[in-house]
């Protein structure tokens, strides 16, 4: 895993073997920051993360700048490495909880200026998770979902849905 751009440039973070994470690839995450350098600003931006796993992209919007990331993961391993990788990079930003996602949603309010959910591409309640974030405001006004999933999965019916963008097997879905 590798920080792109950035406070943390170039930085490696090597996963332990046992994490239950899929991390984006570098290829993709490259793909999607270089879309998101031109959409989106970062300076004061709230961003929420949605089955955090290895932190990667989480980490990549602190590199950048965003006033804050609130990151959801349950995977107690998980959990351990982010924790461990905030601390050696001496990162205050980052907000990780140990929670379910879907209950968050239900409960939680916003706003957020970008929501990044990828949760695993097995997950059998993956296509309700634009519903569930537009029904719950957990967006500011002209917010940002990014939606990661596998190329079996299409949402250019949602009424929210701006575009979808495919780098190898990564595909990437989003909704303002």
């Amino acid at each position: 895993m590798r920080i792109i751009s950035g406070t943390f440039k170039g930085r490696r973070i090597a996963t332990p073997k046992n994490l239950h994470a899929r991390p984006t690839t570098d290829f993709a995450k490259e793909g999607l920051f270089n879309l998101l350098d031109n959409r989106f600003d970062y300076e004061n931006a709230q961003i929420l993360e949605l089955f955090a796993g290895s932190g990667n992209i989480g980490l990549e919007f602190v590199s950048r700048g965003v006033a804050q990331v609130t990151a959801l993961e349950w995977d107690a391993t998980n959990l351990a490495f982010v924790k461990k990788v905030c601390h050696e990079l001496k990162i205050g930003n980052y907000r990780l909880l140990n929670a379910d996602v879907f209950a968050f949603i239900a409960k939680s309010s916003g706003p957020y200026d970008l929501i990044f959910a990828d949760p695993p591409y097995a997950n059998p309640r993956l296509a309700e998770i634009p519903d569930l974030v537009y029904a719950s405001n957990l967006l500011k006004e002209n917010g940002w979902l990014v939606l990661e999933h596998g190329r079996d999965r299409r949402f250019d019916g949602h009424p929210h849905f701006v575009e979808e963008r495919h780098y190898g097997n990564v595909h990437f879905s989003f909704f303002q």
